[in-house]
């Protein structure tokens, strides 16, 4: 017996019998030969954590464009802190941590530069529309190291596509994700609004605090210790129904005060021309894509499609740098 075998072993052992263990995994899109060390979906986040896609992250808005401060979440932090939620939940509730984390770490890829103002550019101006998670797995199957994919696991993928609220994971452990996600993003986005100034702590309306708590940290605390609670021994991921209905006011809350609020999403509009722009560019300029997304076309992948990855791959700051290479003009010089 190897060591990923004595591993399998163990996880049998000691998982819960709810749990997604890696030796029931439906396999890989491609076949290919094990590791003899690694689980595979360990092998799964590392693959991921090693990936181009992964590392832009540190580059991409998550709510607050370009914002002046060090402290400020980006797509990165936010992923880190889903996947920290995650690993926490799924260790209390003895499921796979391994699965939970790759679909943490994976499950904001295709987000593209600028954050949800990106996204809905993309998807105004793509025929083939635009939505991050389907992207992310995407990015997964198809674009990263040329065109070859990560070749990740079905339970990893499905957890990618359904981190969403519209969508629902075959595994308990994409369901954890699903929901460390709302979670990691309320109470980051709070934390950060009120480093803006945008929100106080006293802003949050008196009945969602009895239930949750008056802070952020004792929100988020509560958020965890709720799921654990309502869902150990059970063959489902869900909060109590008080804690359930006080998540969706305190999201209400966060749209109605910060996601829609004029003055932190000053810039979006500019953000969304910018990406627009960008597409209708580069679809006119086919040539100036590197070889990688030139041999994608070649192989039968339709243009717009291609250009639409390009553009959402790019970080906010590479996407503003091409933006001004192409439309600012330069100081002329002997």
């Amino acid at each position: 017996m190897n060591i990923r075998e004595n591993l399998e072993y163990l996880e049998k052992e000691y998982l819960s019998p709810y749990a997604a263990h890696s030796i029931d995994s439906k396999g890989r899109l491609r076949p290919e030969e094990q590791c003899d060390i690694r689980p595979v979906y360990q092998r799964d986040r590392d693959r991921i954590l090693h990936s181009k896609s992964f590392r832009r992250l540190k580059d991409k808005t998550q709510v607050f464009l370009s914002p002046e401060g060090d402290h400020y979440r980006t797509r990165l932090t936010h992923t880190l802190e889903v996947s920290q939620n995650a690993r926490t939940i799924a260790k209390a509730l003895r499921m796979n941590e391994d699965l939970v984390e790759a679909i943490a770490l994976g499950h904001d890829l295709g987000h593209t530069p600028f954050g949800h103002a990106g996204e809905r550019a993309l998807n105004a101006v793509c025929p083939y529309g635009f939505s991050h998670s389907d992207q992310s797995v995407r990015i997964v199957d198809l674009l990263e190291k040329g065109g070859q994919g990560l070749n990740l696991t079905y339970e990893v993928r499905d957890g990618i596509r359904n981190h969403q609220t519209k969508g629902m994971p075959e595994t308990l452990e994409g369901k954890i994700v699903r929901f460390s996600d709302k979670i990691a993003y309320v109470h980051h986005d709070m934390d950060d609004a009120i480093r803006a100034g945008i929100l106080k702590e006293s802003d949050v309306p008196k009945d969602i605090c009895e239930v949750i708590g008056f802070t952020t940290g004792e929100r988020l605390d509560h958020f965890i210790h709720d799921i654990v609670s309502t869902s150990y021994g059970k063959d489902d991921i869900m909060m109590s129904e008080p804690v359930a209905q006080a998540m969706n006011k305190l999201r209400g809350f966060m749209f109605e005060r910060v996601y829609q609020n004029k003055e932190a999403k000053s810039e979006e509009s500019k953000a969304e021309m910018l990406v627009q722009t960008l597409y209708s560019y580069y679809r006119h300029h086919l040539e100036l894509l590197s070889g990688d997304w030139i041999n994608l076309i070649k192989n039968g992948e339709p243009e717009e499609r291609i250009v639409c990855d390009y553009i959402a791959a790019m970080t906010d700051r590479f996407a503003i740098s091409k933006y001004e290479e192409i439309y600012i003009p330069k100081s002329w010089q002997l």
